[in-house]
């Protein structure tokens, strides 16, 4: 763990390959990530969810809803890759999504999100192959990846932003 308020367990760094163990757990993580959210989340008050994560950075609800947004198009983006043949996907912006009105609804819409997200990806991916792991998909702005990069990058991304929210409790005394 790092000290870095924007990167609490350091940048994301794309592996050059991949084991079945690696992959092994990174699915466990990403399958853990519902409950991990909802114990980070649990018990706060309104007010401690309005609260940025960071200066200058989210609130807790706004994270909590951009994890959703993000993995659902993890979700999409998997599938495009194993239904098409080397897809380009949609990249988004995800600043202007964080702000858009739903941002403002109950974490726990996007937390039940999550969990039916969660539990559909764990089923497909755990039921992948090598080969499947490996199929291709261009990201516009990323360059070319592969369904392993995106189970590693999406991996990280749960525990980064787990990270952000138990730091937070930490921080202030939650």
């Amino acid at each position: 763990m790092t000290t870095d308020l924007s990167y609490p367990i350091g940048k994301f760094e794309r592996p050059a390959s991949s084991t079945a163990a690696d992959r092994a757990g990174r699915m466990a993580n990403l399958a853990a990530l519902p409950a991990n959210l909802r114990a980070a989340t649990r018990g706060l008050t309104k007010a401690q969810i309005d609260t940025p994560y960071r200066p200058g950075g989210w609130s807790v609800r706004q994270l909590v809803h951009h994890v959703a947004d993000s993995h659902m198009n993890c979700f999409t983006r998997v599938k495009l890759a194993l239904t098409e043949s080397n897809p380009v996907i949609k990249p988004y912006d995800e600043n202007p999504w964080a702000a858009l009105p739903d941002s403002t609804l109950p974490i726990e819409l996007s937390l039940a999100i999550l969990e039916g997200v969660h539990a559909r990806l764990d089923v497909l991916l755990r039921s992948l192959t090598a080969e499947q792991f490996a199929r291709p998909f261009l990201h516009p702005a990323s360059g070319p990846q592969t369904v392993d990069s995106c189970v590693a990058l999406y991996e990280w991304h749960s525990r980064h932003h787990t990270a952000h929210l138990t730091n937070l409790r930490t921080r202030e005394g939650w």
